[in-house]
């Protein structure tokens, strides 16, 4: 088994996966092996997880820096080799006349050509325009305070250590989404579906919570100080499942009214 299969293996893959399958593939092996999803006093499975999370990052990043390569060198061959070598100059060669293919050639050769490749805008679309508006849509996304995402799908999303700091996420469906530290300080939540959402260290102060499905959701270590979760559905024949280890509640309302002191 070669290297590339390996990393396959890890992340429960088939060789060849894409791209996408590669990153959804981490992030549902992330939610489960998470180090602080583990009871702190298990020793032995807190190591395992430790281990399982670092082999799935080292496998993800090796599939992720493999798999544009060769795309960006089929795109580079394509438009230079083929037609400029091949179809341009074989016309020019047979069509000009002996004093064109004198006089004119040579200019044509060292003065057009390095013009081409240098300003020509199938190569800057091709190699600088996705880089340019890649990091642009991450400066512009990247701070999501106050954005309105009511009712948005939001399921399965990595959202982890993003600001949504007073967003309104009113009945957004948050199902298994990856929300580690991210900042929802203020944000409003109100009827969010949270099912097994992973909340782990998440700043939820003065967040409205209420009526919010939080069923299998791991808030362990999030702020919740301030909190408003009147009517938030925890659990089901008077057991709660919420995971809620570490989790600061001073000032938190909790489901049935009562204030946490």
């Amino acid at each position: 088994m070669n290297d590339l299969d390996k990393y396959y293996k890890i992340l429960e893959l088939e060789p060849g996966a894409t791209l996408e399958e590669v990153n959804q593939a981490y992030k549902d092996l992330a939610f489960i092996w998470h180090p602080d999803r583990i009871p702190k006093d298990n020793i032995r499975l807190q190591q395992k997880a430790q281990d399982k999370l670092k082999e799935i990052n080292e496998a993800r990043d090796r599939l992720r820096s493999f798999q544009p390569k060769p795309l960006t060198t089929a795109k580079q061959k394509q438009p230079q080799s083929p037609h400029q070598s091949h179809s341009q100059s074989p016309h020019q060669s047979h069509s000009q006349s002996p004093h064109q293919s004198h006089s004119q050639s040579p200019h044509q050769s060292h003065s057009q050509s390095p013009h081409q490749s240098h300003s020509q805008s199938p190569h800057q679309s091709h190699s600088q325009s996705p880089h340019q508006s890649h990091s642009q849509s991450q400066k512009q996304n990247a701070d999501l305070s106050g954005k309105d995402m009511s009712q948005a799908d939001l399921s399965e999303k990595d959202l982890s250590g993003r600001n949504l700091s007073r967003a309104n996420l009113t009945g957004a469906n948050l199902k298994d989404a990856f929300l580690h530290k991210t900042n929802l300080n203020g944000a409003n939540l109100f009827k969010a579906d949270l099912f097994r959402a992973n909340l782990l260290q998440a700043d939820l102060r003065e967040a409205n919570l209420r009526e919010a499905n939080l069923i299998g959701a791991d808030l362990s270590g999030a702020d919740l100080r301030g909190a408003d979760l009147r009517g938030a559905k925890v659990g089901s024949s008077g057991r709660i499942f919420v995971k809620l280890v570490g989790a600061n509640l001073a000032g938190t309302i909790m489901p049935d009214g009562t204030i946490h002191d």
